[in-house]
Formats: C-alpha cells, structure tokens, sequence
C-alpha cells in the first residue's frame, strides 16, 4: 500500500490559523551535536518528522542513549558512552542531514566512519568542504566504499575559508573545532538561522563561539570536562511557515501564522508583498497573510542566505504559475531543483527552462490531476499548485513530504482546505493500467 495526498482546490479561500512547528534544518543539527557532550542534552519543539526518527536511529546506532516524548514535543539524549565512531549507510544514505554527526564525532573521538550523505536528489551536493574544513584542524581524510574516514591524534585551531558558503561544511566544522586546541576561524561561513541556533546550543553546552550569523565565525576551542549537559529549545521552521503563506496567498484567502521568527523571511516576504500579497504583523510572532487578487509577476535568484531560500523557489514558483506576466526564476545553489516543473506541466503550467532559469508565463488557472513529489520541497509547491488549480489533485510520493512537514493534513485542515490522505494498493492500480494501458 502507498498513500496519496488528494486537494480539491479552486473553490476554497483559506481561513484559520496555523502554529509553526520547530525547524527540522536545526533540530537534527541539534541532535547531532549532543555527541560532543558526555552528560545529558534536552532539546524542545521538536518536530515529528520521519528525518528526526532516522537521526534518533543513527544516535542509537552510535552509542547514545534517547528519549523521544512527541507529546512533549521533547527528545532527550544521553551521549555519556558513544560506543562506535561509524555511521552506517542504511541510515546516513536516506538523509543528508546525518552527515553533520562527522564533525560531533571527530570532536569528541578524534575518528570518524560516516557513510555518504543522502536525501532529496536535488543536485550535487558535494562533501569537499566539510573534509577540508576538517583537514584545516589536522585531519587526515579519505572516502572509502562509501564512507568518510576521517581520523587524528589532536585537533587544532586553524584558519578555514570556504569558496562559497556551506552550511552543512559550517555545521560540520563548528562542531569539530568546539573541542580542538585554540582558536579556530571561519571565514565566508553560512549565516542561515539555523546556524546561529546550532551555536547557541553549543554554547548552552559550555562551548565558546563568536559570530555566528555573520561570514565570520569564531570558535575557541575547550576541553571535554567544560562541557555539560543542557536544556534548548529549538526556533520555529522558516520554510514551513514560508509554506503555510504561500498556500494562503494561493487560495486568495487570509489566515493566521503563530511561533514566526518574520525577520527570518524578510526577502521571501518582501517578494510575495511585490506580487500583491497582504502581510501584517499581529504580535512579534504572529502574522496574518491574505490575498484577494490574482498575483503579479515577478522575478527572483536564490542565493545563501539572507537571500531568496533555495528550499521556497519551487513554492514560488507554483505561485507564479498562475500570475499576471512573465517571470524569470534563476536557481543559483542546485542543478536539479527544477524537477517540479515537469509536474506543474501536466497541471498546465507554460513554463520555458533554459539551463538553471525557469520562465513562467502566467497562465488563466491550473487543472487538478495526478502529480508526484520529486523532493520535499517539491511537494510542498504541488498542494499551492493544487489549492489553486480547478478539480481534484492527487499529489503521490507522500515521504518525501513526510520528511519536512509535521501533521501536514491536519494544518492543511485548519486552514480550509479540502486535503485528505488516503492508502493506494499500487498492486490494484498496476492491475487497471495494464488493462487500460493508461494511467489511473
């Protein structure tokens, strides 16, 4: 049995109100760095997403001892005895964001086996700046039947200088210089939220670090007996609330964000009041967002933040499918993050792709039919679509949703739209196709 997301869009404003759930970008970072303290770590907001079972998987592999209360949205870690230094691949090849359990376990080791990272297919990702950030410190590194090996007899403070801002390569190399000899620099380092909240919780754990949020961060290396247990609460998801606005404004009705950091999406904000968006600041962390208007066009690049999030163009995009004009979308970061445009074709999309710029040509409305999620993001911009398209969606591929949004349906509900989650027998579907030789 599969599951397939249906909307039936087209008629259905959106009213309601929705609270932000805690980033998945930051809690698995999170995660990863309690390996770096021998004592007990508590982390809140915790959202209940299949990549968050995955990383308490691969904790568990390594030794760790967890505690996982989805009521209380709370997991707790005990990594007092870490009892192996590899991660396997039967966990770190499903998600990427296992990969950062390198730089934990370099720290607190001084050795590390960790299987390549994978994930969403959204282009190459490359691991060629984690392995020199920690070479800087004194590690020697090599790739091996699929692992990363990296090993040293001492971490040392050094100068490391990325060519372009990495945040898995920031993450990785933050952690391992927590627990090296002096001090070490990272120039043109990441500035994403989720990095500063990656620091603030090493901090929390007796680490000394400066900058982070800035291209240049500071870290002044302590020793394991400084570091202790902590409590930390993670920051709300910016993509998911990017989400949640951008279906609203989809379905020309209003509703409610709760638990928003808005100066975490000022440049995402700032296109969608370009297209004709409505967006007011209720109270420091809630929003209300409308739209009564068929949209305008416009145009957008991704960058690092604190430009244009790679993870909302495809959302955007399904936006701009149905706006007055013509748009240029120009994807910077990843090659394959246009895989959703063949998608928004079969919904009737006039979308031109010419290398890494997509050019949409809004179109009157967009027709319901069967789609699939190519990644997480992806699937998020086909129910926009959807919200927005005449008739029925059937959206397929639900994991990859699964790994980035929490109670997707149920938030979809309280916002008024017309989603339900149904079970597929694809041995049922396979059997009408060969008959109809069409598919259902």
């Amino acid at each position: 049995m599969s599951e397939k997301l249906i909307i039936r869009g087209g008629l259905n404003p959106t009213k309601g109100e929705v609270s932000i759930s805690g980033a998945k970008n930051s809690v698995l970072k999170l995660m990863a760095a309690s390996l770096l303290c021998p004592g007990i770590c508590e982390i809140y907001n915790v959202p209940e997403l299949s990549d968050v079972e995955i990383m308490l998987e691969v904790l568990g592999q390594l030794g760790a001892k967890t505690k996982y209360d989805k009521i209380a949205k709370k997991i707790e870690i005990d990594a007092s005895n870490i009892t192996s230094c590899t991660a396997e691949k039967e966990f770190v090849s499903k998600m990427r964001a296992s990969f950062c359990v390198l730089g934990a376990l370099v720290g607190r080791l001084n050795e590390a086996k960790v299987a390549l990272p994978g994930g969403c297919k959204i282009g190459e990702r490359r691991v060629n700046f984690h392995l020199k950030g920690l070479e800087a410190l004194g590690c020697s590194c090599k790739i091996e039947d699929g692992y990363v090996v990296a090993k040293t007899t001492k971490l040392s403070g050094a100068v490391v200088c990325f060519d372009i801002p990495s945040v898995g390569a920031t993450e990785n190399v933050m952690m391992a210089s927590v627990l090296a000899d002096g001090v070490t620099v990272i120039q043109n380092a990441a500035q994403e939220p989720e990095i500063v909240d990656l620091a603030n919780f090493l901090k929390s754990m007796g680490a000394k670090i400066e900058g982070a949020g800035t291209n240049e961060i500071i870290i002044t290396g302590v020793k394991k007996s400084d570091l202790r247990g902590s409590t930390y609460t993670t920051l709300p998801d910016r993509i998911e609330a990017g989400t949640y606005m951008s279906i609203i404004i989809a379905s020309r009705g209003s509703g409610i964000i709760k638990n928003i950091f808005p100066n975490h999406l000022t440049l995402f904000t700032g296109k969608l009041l370009e297209m004709g968006a409505k967006i007011k600041l209720l109270e420091p962390n809630t929003m209300e967002v409308s739209n009564d208007q068929r949209l305008k066009a416009m145009n957008f690049i991704t960058q690092p933040y604190p430009g244009f999030p790679t993870d909302l163009q495809a959302l955007a995009m399904a936006l701009l499918c149905c706006a007055d004009g013509i748009s240029v979308v120009t994807e910077s970061l990843y090659e394959n993050r246009f895989m959703h445009i063949s998608e928004f074709w079969k919904m009737g999309a006039n979308i031109i792709v010419n290398k890494k710029h997509a050019i949409i040509k809004g179109v009157d409305c967009l027709v319901g039919t069967n789609v699939t999620s190519t990644d997480l993001r992806a699937g998020a911009a086909l129910v926009t679509a959807a919200v927005m398209a005449k008739g029925e969606t059937e959206i397929g591929a639900l994991h990859h949703i699964d790994r980035g949004y929490e109670k997707f349906v149920e938030k979809l509900r309280a916002l008024n739209v017309d989603a339900q989650r149904i079970q597929v027998d694809k041995a049922a579907e396979k059997k009408v196709e060969s008959i109809n030789g069409t598919r259902v």
